[in-house]
């Protein structure tokens, strides 16, 4: 038993238990017998073979987007039943405000801080500001760690994954190389004609929306694959900037009442549309293929809702710009009201995600939980539900039981590490229980909010509770200790009039380089 399963509690995997024979004495049963006897632990053996797993993530969705946390103006019919088929989550968050270092948690279990993996890649840069942002340790995920993919494959899946990445801008790091069986990656824009920046090259037709084909691509992993396990991994580009999407729903959405406090910009609810009606055509698949009672269906995204872009320009595709042409919504994608703040802070609009998990049979349906969940616990749940085993370090927490039952783990502590200017300054946080600290390193200052009272982080409690700043400070520095965190520093080059210039990634030829391959 491996360390991490001695410290977790982690047991072998019921689904794996082994059939013995003895064969010599098996001699003097009779045939018709004996192939009864293995019809029957043919079946039995069927019975208890793993859950399929499908894991879909959407690209830059708010918490506050959907309308089974409180949205009215967008529309996600499919999203509502997998709730009411499922489980909701109300506490579950990225590891990160961004795209890359998520979506390496996911894979590996561990925390940007550790991976060394803690901005897009390659990043934010501001050659003149107050701090040297902390850079990524490399521009890849590195092909030593091992990833959900692999983890799964050794269980005996078979494994794709389709649509972004972004942890890899050469071949070498993509998904086929990190325990996908088939793949196809998305990298960057645009929404239609894409075929060229999908890797490997497709042919699909010009006017099909991403979203579309990439969906069409998991229906045809899930139709070859349904006889035997497997794990589907969906990563949509939508609702990521530019903001493109169907004309005809967009259309729809622009003759929708406007819901007054929310920006109900019409190209960004016909996006959520596209990934609800994604969700849609996947359970109606996993219903065809007789499998939807043995799949679980997870349901996640990679960090908070964009309202704005960081450089300040339109956020729409050019070609459907002039739909809000001298309008502020060429400029402002969302709200994630009552969350404040947005994509690339560590304030809860930045972090705090939409969850979902089906599981029929396991998780009580229509059911919700305010359990603590983190984007690095999906490797351990899958590695105890596939009774699997790793030996790098895993900082995340097997989830089974919160999702099987009613355990609610609302005081264990979670940790963020965003050392970089984006849409705030360089930074780390803690939430605790209901507390929750964010430590800015441009001021050495620390704000401090109780987000069972106030939610939109409105009221900084630091003057008013020394006592639980420090205690929280504390928790956080020893963390940041234990895995080693890169941390900024101060510019020698810091120029005032020039602080908020944005130049080249120093990491970019990394990333175009990719990892070498001894």
């Amino acid at each position: 038993m491996s360390k991490y399963r001695k410290e977790h509690g982690l047991q072998k995997n019921p689904y794996f238990k082994g059939v013995k024979f003895n064969l010599h004495k098996m001699r003097l049963v009779p045939f018709a017998l004996l192939l009864a006897m293995l019809s029957f632990l043919s079946c039995d053996r069927k019975l208890e073979q793993p859950p399929n797993v499908v894991f879909i993530l959407a690209d830059d969705l708010g918490w506050a987007d959907l309308p089974f946390y409180g949205n009215q103006f967008n529309e996600a019919p499919n999203l509502m039943a997998l709730a009411n088929q499922g489980r909701v989550f109300t506490n579950a968050y990225a590891a990160c405000p961004v795209c890359s270092p998520s979506r390496a948690s996911i894979q590996t279990g561990q925390y940007p801080a550790r991976l060394g993996i803690i901005d897009f890649l390659p990043g934010h840069w501001r050659p003149y500001e107050k701090m040297i942002a902390a850079q990524n340790r490399t521009q890849y995920l590195p092909l030593k760690m091992e990833t959900l993919g692999e983890l799964m494959q050794r269980a005996g899946y078979r494994t794709g994954y389709f649509g972004k990445w972004h942890l890899g801008n050469q071949e070498q790091n993509f998904a086929n190389h990190q325990g996908y069986d088939e793949s196809v990656i998305f990298q960057g824009s645009p929404y239609y004609n894409y075929n060229k920046v999908l890797r490997p090259n497709q042919n699909f037709p010009e006017e099909k929306v991403l979203s579309e084909a990439l969906t069409d691509l998991g229906v045809d992993f899930i139709q070859k694959n349904s006889k035997n396990p497997f794990f589907l991994f969906l990563a949509h580009y939508d609702v990521h900037v530019q903001l493109d999407a169907d004309s005809a729903k967009i259309e729809k959405y622009l003759k929708k009442p406007k819901v007054p406090g929310y920006p109900s910009n019409a190209i960004y609810a016909a996006m959520i549309e596209q990934i609800d009606e994604s969700v849609g055509r996947i359970m109606q698949t996993l219903k065809d293929m007789e499998v939807d009672d043995h799949t679980i269906l997870i349901f996640f995204s990679d960090n908070g809702g964009l309202v704005s872009r960081f450089d300040k320009v339109p956020l729409i595709a050019k070609s459907k710009q002039h739909i809000y042409e001298d309008d502020s919504l060429l400029y402002i994608a969302s709200s994630n009201a009552p969350l404040r703040a947005e994509k690339g802070t560590l304030y809860e609009g930045g972090i705090r995600e939409p969850m979902i998990v089906k599981w029929p049979g396991k998780i009580p349906a229509g059911s919700r939980s305010d359990a603590m969940i983190s984007s690095v616990d999906f490797f351990p749940t899958l590695m105890q539900l596939t009774g699997g085993n790793t030996e790098q370090i895993i900082d995340g927490k097997n989830l089974l039981p919160v999702l099987q039952g009613d355990a609610t783990d609302t005081e264990r502590a979670l940790f963020w590490h965003y050392p970089v200017y984006h849409h705030s300054r360089p930074a780390s946080a803690i939430r605790h229980g209901d507390w929750k600290l964010i430590y800015f390193y441009d001021t050495g200052e620390s704000e401090l909010y109780n987000l069972k009272d106030d939610v939109g982080e409105s009221n900084n409690l630091v003057n008013t509770n020394p006592e639980k700043s420090k205690e929280l400070k504390a928790q956080l520095d020893r963390w940041l200790e234990e895995t080693h965190a890169d941390l900024p520093k101060q510019n020698p080059d810091f120029d005032e009039a020039r602080r908020g210039e944005w130049g080249t990634h120093p990491g970019r030829d990394q990333m175009m380089a990719g990892e070498k391959i001894q």
